[in-house]
């Protein structure tokens, strides 16, 4: 897989791949904090849940940008994590893009399967 490639799928479909775009790539774990009143500070439990959240930008004519809405609307879309080399669902959170110049931003959240966790 190309630096600069990113590959998107709807369910039993055929791989979309983006070329130009640009991923980046926000991790956070889940933490519980809990304040000790009369102690020494916080308790802090990682309770170990992992949520990427993917932003993908770039430039890309309208027959690709309409082709991601076909992905985008056909219910749960796939795609090819550039990082760790997998696959994986996600949900669009947000769709953003600029007929003008054709600049784009999307934004994926990974969707954990609670059968693989």
């Amino acid at each position: 897989m190309e630096v600069n490639e990113c590959h998107l799928k709807a369910e039993g479909s055929d791989w979309h791949t983006i070329h130009g775009c640009n991923v980046h790539m926000r991790i956070a774990r889940r933490i519980q904090r809990t304040v000790v009143r009369g102690g020494e500070g916080d308790d802090l439990v990682d309770e170990g849940a992992e949520s990427a959240v993917y932003s993908i930008t770039g430039e890309m004519s309208m027959v690709d940008y309409q082709a991601v809405l076909i992905i985008f609307r056909q219910g749960q879309p796939w795609f090819h994590d550039p990082f760790e080399n997998r696959q994986m669902k996600v949900v669009f959170s947000e769709v953003d893009y600029d007929s003008a110049t054709g600049e784009y931003r999307f934004t994926l959240i990974e969707d954990i399967d609670p059968d693989d966790a």
